[in-house]
């Protein structure tokens, strides 16, 4: 059903382009900002170019900071441990860990995982950073890194794949434990497990 106003029409398009936004759902979004104040309709439009620009990738970690703070809070801390470093596949997965308050670790965010069939190889994730970022450690240096990727077909290709680079380097590779069933993603993952998983984690 379209509705006789093109702004309308056009505003539920965009929403239903979301990921896990259908239209229905979309409509309503479009229906509830119809009907909030210009201020407030405001604040959405300005947030969501904000994000656009003002958002950026950490030089170090390749999470998500702002133009300003790069290396990103994480990388700087000095609370961390700077010795283990967990890789994930993208910045919600970090963000799950860190809700769990166990890892004190740092990160590194792949952004992906190898998947031929979609055309995704290892240079087009973040991997190449990760290999020159060891490189460039400075003491005390990096020991272990902890592979969290989701337990999919392509994430368990992208850690073998990591594990045969990493492993000619001297260092500790280990994966999180699979308390985790196979095909979940870890965003959805409750802490209890994710901190279980973490602390189980297993040499690859």
């Amino acid at each position: 059903m379209r509705y006789t106003s093109a702004a309308l029409d056009g505003l539920i398009d965009e929403f239903s382009k979301l990921p896990g936004i259908g239209r229905k759902t979309a409509q309503r979004l479009s229906m509830y900002i119809l009907h909030e104040s210009r201020d407030e309709a405001e604040k959405l439009a300005r947030a969501l170019l904000e994000v656009k620009d003002k958002v950026i990738r950490c030089s170090v970690c390749q999470n998500i900071t702002d133009i300003g703070t790069d290396p990103c809070v994480v990388c700087t801390s000095k609370a961390r441990d700077r010795t283990v470093i967990c890789v994930v596949e993208s910045p919600v997965d970090m963000l799950a860990f860190e809700k769990t308050g166990y890892y004190k670790g740092l990160y590194h965010v792949l952004h992906g995982v190898i998947s031929p069939l979609d055309g995704v190889g290892p240079d087009d994730i973040k991997i190449r950073e990760l290999l020159a970022r060891l490189a460039l450690q400075e003491s005390p240096g990096v020991r272990e890194v902890v592979l969290a990727l989701n337990p999919t077909i392509e994430g368990e290709t992208t850690a073998l794949y990591l594990t045969k680079l990493l492993k000619p380097l001297g260092l500790h590779v280990t994966k999180i434990a699979r308390g985790i069933p196979v095909g979940a993603e870890l965003e959805f993952i409750d802490e209890a497990t994710l901190s279980r998983s973490m602390e189980g984690r297993t040499v690859v």
